[in-house]
């Protein structure tokens, strides 16, 4: 009978639009012609669909794309931007007010002699705080997090930069993003290659025709060593190097192939292993890097973005002169971090947009909100009703101050529609109140409540209470792509070898997201002091709860340090209880050691009397005359 089956996959929530899933299933050709691209697999088909349309969405351009899908009353809507004002709204929450990278046990590098690793926890915090000062990751980070938010997934990519000595950090359209899933792999695991794939249009003034760019990462184990060259066709490619010739006394031993300095040739195996300076034991895998380019044209036959035939390929060639043929990047990780919006479910790969659930209900709005238009036209302009007049062909004009004359038994009737505008505007208030609820924001959230009218904190804190659960959830799907992003970072820097990082190890580094709501500072102050005050927090724990209630605090170990130097109270009590001036100095930042001899002091001689030096030779002298005298009296 044709029964159509439902199926339902990662983006089937879109299945009641008719423009993304028709009679059999499938995308509007018209309206997603990039979709149904050659070279698309068909897996992907339907997801790149989801994008365009949640982008329209987004830039208030759904009408126009149903346009073109072949609803012609579809330009008719309004879209007054409310999917866009809960894209922005969630960004914002989800982000926070101010990010900051943290690494463990970077505080305690606070005595004058710390352990190294407290010493190298701090260099590499404060080293990955220059970096992204450098490589303006809050603005990537907003970059990344609006894709994910709209479209339910983000795309980070990392590049080491020889030029500028340190990792690079891009946001790529999670469209162009196809990473290779096979049937039996796990899609929550990190793929072992991922392509980059987007077509160009044909440019006539440059003589270019449509063509197909595709940038590959793929792990693989380790070849012998490579260099730029050219082929027959003088096409660049990468070619190996010619081995070193040996001498064998029977002449059958073939020569060991070139290897990439660094590498070791297991000579049982014939295997290639390199020691990476993150690892603690040698690996047998490598990343290659591919940047090739096809005429559309020259593309036959069933192929799609992972079959496309390398031998029609035109490689592009690195500033530094390298082609991109399947470059060993020297590191045995793909620099790309995929960020989805929500927590996948078991074995899947993508995430879902924060639209999702609530596109049906943006409909609804763009509906009403067309007939609230429609309605507060009439009502601005009644429409009248004339019965009686004098002469039938008359024109009447209504404005202020205009006068009908009516014949007998003449009568005037307007037709009233504010109550039905009233009544549209109620719906419209009821199903933005929908949108709310269903998207879990609140009306504090979104700011359409009247902070006067709230009765208490606590009934604030209740109404937050879905906001909670839903940023919760969505932070929790980015905290373990965020920790991956900044220890890629370091593991750049140690391939590219840069000196600051010489000597230091990959720490677990994280990228702590400020807070989203309204904070009660004076109640996170008091409670904060209260803690300290009682000994049941420690000052590291409570300056990091003041800096991520949005005190401004830059440096937390730096402000224990000033914290600790005008703390002379409990100097004192330090010093009654050890005796120690040392431990008291180190507590102050000051330098307390006395000297072990100190000189005597001299002080100096009072008027009217005599000095100590010589003091002693008089008392002498005096003392012999008198004796000498009293001796004379009695002979």
């Amino acid at each position: 009978m044709g029964l159509r089956s439902v199926v339902i996959h990662a983006w089937s929530w879109l299945n009641y639009k008719p423009i993304y899933s028709d009679a059999l299933g499938m995308p509007n050709r018209r309206a997603f012609p990039e979709a149904q691209a050659m070279w698309v697999p068909a897996e992907d088909e339907k997801r790149l669909a989801a994008y365009k349309l949640l982008a329209a969405y987004d830039q208030n351009q759904a009408a126009e794309l149903a346009e073109v899908g072949g609803d012609l009353h579809a330009r008719d809507r309004r879209e007054f931007g409310d999917p866009s004002m809960f894209v922005d709204t969630l960004l914002a929450h989800v982000l926070g007010r101010e990010q900051h990278i943290t690494v463990p046990d970077a505080e305690d590098d606070t005595a004058d002699e710390p352990t190294p690793e407290a010493a190298a926890a701090a260099r590499v915090q404060e080293l990955l705080e220059k970096w992204a000062e450098a490589e303006q990751l809050p603005m990537r980070m907003q970059q990344c997090e609006r894709k994910a938010v709209s479209l339910g997934d983000g795309v980070y990519r990392l590049a080491w930069d020889p030029a500028k000595k340190r990792p690079t950090l891009r946001v790529s359209d999670p469209g162009f993003y196809f990473p290779v899933i096979g049937e039996d792999d796990d899609g929550g695991e990190y793929p072992t290659r991922v392509h980059f794939a987007w077509e160009l249009p044909e440019d006539p003034k440059r003589g270019l025709k449509a063509r197909l760019r595709r940038i590959t990462y793929e792990l693989d184990w380790i070849r012998p060593a490579t260099a730029p060259g050219v082929d027959k066709s003088g096409r660049a490619v990468r070619a190996p190097l010619p081995a070193e010739p040996i001498d064998s006394p029977d002449g059958i031993e073939l020569p060991p192939p070139p290897l990439t300095p660094g590498d070791t040739l297991n000579p049982d195996t014939g295997a290639i292993s390199r020691q990476y300076a993150w690892n603690d034991a040698p690996s047998y895998v490598t990343c290659y890097l591919t940047d090739a380019t096809w005429n559309l044209g020259d593309l036959k036959g069933p192929v799609d973005v992972d079959s496309l035939p390398l031998d029609m390929a035109t490689f592009a060639t690195r500033s530094d002169g390298e082609v991109l043929d399947h470059l060993d990047l020297l590191i045995d990780f793909i620099p790309v971090v995929h960020q989805p919006n929500t927590v996948p479910p078991a074995e899947e790969h993508w995430g879902q947009s924060s639209l999702a659930k609530v596109l049906q209900v943006f409909d609804e709005l763009a509906g009403s909100d067309t007939d609230s238009a429609r309605a507060s036209a009439t009502t601005g302009s009644p429409m009248l009703a004339i019965s009686g007049v004098t002469d039938p062909r008359q024109q009447y004009q209504a404005g202020p101050g205009v006068v009908f004359t009516l014949g007998e038994n003449g009568k005037l009737t307007h037709v009233d529609t504010s109550s039905s505008l009233a009544e549209l505007r109620n719906h419209v208030r009821d199903l933005k109140d929908r949108a709310a609820n269903t998207a879990r924001l609140p009306a504090v959230a979104l700011g359409t409540m009247d902070p006067s009218k709230v009765p208490s904190g606590y009934a604030l804190q209740l109404s937050l209470g879905p906001l909670d659960s839903l940023i919760s959830g969505m932070r929790l799907a980015r905290d373990h792509k965020d920790t991956l992003l900044l220890k890629m970072v370091q593991r750049l820097y140690m391939a590219g070898q840069h000196p600051d990082w010489a000597g230091l190890p990959v720490l677990p580094a994280k990228l702590v997201r400020g807070p989203y709501t309204p904070t009660d500072k004076a109640a996170v102050l008091e409670q904060v002091a209260i803690g300290v005050e009682k000994g049941v927090l420690s000052l590291e724990t409570a300056v990091r709860m003041l800096s991520e209630a949005g005190f401004p605090i830059d440096d937390v170990a730096e402000e224990i340090d000033r914290i600790q130097a005008r703390q002379f109270d409990k100097a004192v009590q330090l010093a009654n209880a050890t005796g120690d001036t040392g431990a008291v100095g180190d507590f102050l930042g000051l330098d307390l050691n006395p000297d072990p001899t100190p000189p005597t002091p001299q002080l100096p001689p009072t008027p009217g009397q005599q000095d100590p030096a010589t003091a002693g030779g008089n008392a002498a002298t005096s003392g012999n005359s008198q004796q000498e005298a009293s001796g004379g009296n009695t002979g």
